[in-house]
């Protein structure tokens, strides 16, 4: 396998952009709330972020803020009733839910603190279980904007029987309280967001508190039949959660599980978030992927897309496909994607991002632990190509452990030239502080 920068055209680009850019496949935490806006007494939990401070006049812990949390604390007495915490907005960090043991020593930019959520353009549900029907849901998330629940105060699954299409002119964020699951039956993608462009929008998606589960995207454009070594499976079927073209992502205090993507093919991938071509890319604060799955990028897959992450774990994400990807005229004389491709992905069991651009990678307070690239693939833990070689990626205060897969490390500048055996990274340059990484 040559790791050149000579890299196959990138699928998405040939079937969903039709632009001639090239890809390098197979070469190369939840938020702490500030609590409820009002307090006093020992009313409803709050919605807001893990651990709401209050403002309550009772006691002297409460147990408001989301589920996740502990609850506001009240201002007087030694004693009385909980503070109410309600309707928190999310909040400052320190961010602990994703990864119990994550710490970006760096800081979390004051940027990527939750959006607040005290004037929504739309509430799903009128304060019982029963209203929050997906139906309601369908119809705010089609529509845009801030939106939050209303379902009572016990956790709420909104089955999810058709993929949701979200605005891509339109600013959105869906706020769970923590209490709010999205199952998709393993049936049906969850989110699809769909500007038909390349590196333009400036619209932005937020995602927090939220649970995601059991999403599915499925293929339908299968590669040519050509014997092996040629590629097999399937062109498109990215992003079972959540797929996301020419658009802009937040993620905070949100999990994602058993989501699956495509199985099998050279460029598809993202089990659960898949990232195409975004103008600034995607950041993910506090979060949790566990038993996602895809061709590639088991968890998160972005091409042309750059991704910063922040204390979130990744856990038994696996990326299904196998060989990798090549460009082999001498092995395969089958075109696809205009090219003789060969290998059917494997790549980047929990993180894959491809593409040039200036497309870089952060990572900071993350464990990745127990991922599995796929047979004769790469990137146990994370694969990440800058075919231009202008990408960078940083991994700071983060244990990668315990992942499977080929492995490498090519880059052009600086110190560091081996991540250990968990990476298969092209780059501009790495760095690396405060970590543990298998095989280095």
């Amino acid at each position: 396998m040559t790791r050149s920068i000579a890299c196959p055209l990138s699928f998405a680009l040939v079937s969903s952009l039709a632009i001639a850019a090239a890809g390098c496949d197979g070469r190369v935490i939840g938020a702490t709330g500030s609590g409820g806006s009002t307090g006093g007494g020992a009313g409803a939990a709050g919605q807001g972020g893990m651990a709401g401070s209050g403002n309550g006049t009772g006691g002297s812990v409460g147990t408001g803020g989301s589920s996740r949390g502990t609850g506001g604390s009240g201002s007087g007495g030694s004693s009385g009733a909980p503070g109410s915490g309600s309707g928190g907005s999310g909040g400052a960090p320190p961010w602990s839910a994703g990864n119990p043991n994550g710490s970006c020593s760096a800081g979390i930019p004051t940027k990527l603190q939750s959006v607040t959520i005290s004037q929504p353009d739309r509430i799903v549900g009128t304060g019982t279980a029963a209203s929050c029907t997906f139906a309601a849901l369908q119809a705010a998330a089609t529509a845009g904007g801030i939106i939050t629940f209303n379902c009572g105060a016990a956790a709420v699954t909104i089955p999810v029987t058709a993929t949701m299409n979200l605005p891509t002119n339109v600013d959105t964020v869906i706020d769970g309280g923590g209490r709010i699951t999205l199952d998709g039956q393993n049936a049906v993608r969850i989110l699809n967001f769909n500007h038909a462009n390349f590196m333009t929008n400036n619209t932005r998606v937020t995602l927090q508190h939220l649970t995601f589960v059991n999403g599915k995207a499925t293929p339908t454009q299968a590669i040519p039949p050509a014997p092996a070594p040629c590629s097999q499976g399937w062109n498109d079927g990215e992003g079972g959660a959540l797929y996301m073209n020419d658009g802009n992502l937040t993620v905070v205090d949100c999990t994602f599980s058993r989501n699956q993507a495509a199985p099998l093919g050279p460029d598809t991938g993202g089990g659960a978030i898949y990232l195409l071509a975004s103008k600034n890319g995607a950041i993910i604060v506090g979060s949790v992927f566990t038993n996602n799955s895809a061709s590639n990028g088991g968890a998160v897959g972005a091409l042309f897309g750059q991704l910063a992450i922040y204390n979130s774990l990744f856990q038994g994400n696996v990326a299904t496909g196998n060989g990798a990807n090549n460009d082999q005229p001498s092995l395969c004389s089958a075109i696809n994607n205009d090219q003789n491709e060969t290998g059917s992905g494997g790549n980047g069991a929990a993180i894959y991002q491809d593409g040039g651009k200036s497309t870089n990678v952060v990572l900071c307070g993350d464990d990745i632990v127990n991922n599995s690239a796929g047979v004769n693939a790469f990137g146990g833990g994370v694969f990440m190509t800058s075919n231009d070689f202008t990408g960078t990626i940083s991994v700071q205060d983060s244990v990668v452990t315990g992942n499977t897969g080929g492995s490498w490390t090519q880059v052009q500048q600086g110190s560091v030239t081996n991540l250990g055996t968990a990476f298969g990274v092209n780059a501009l340059s790495a760095s690396v502080s405060n970590s543990t990484l298998q095989g280095r």
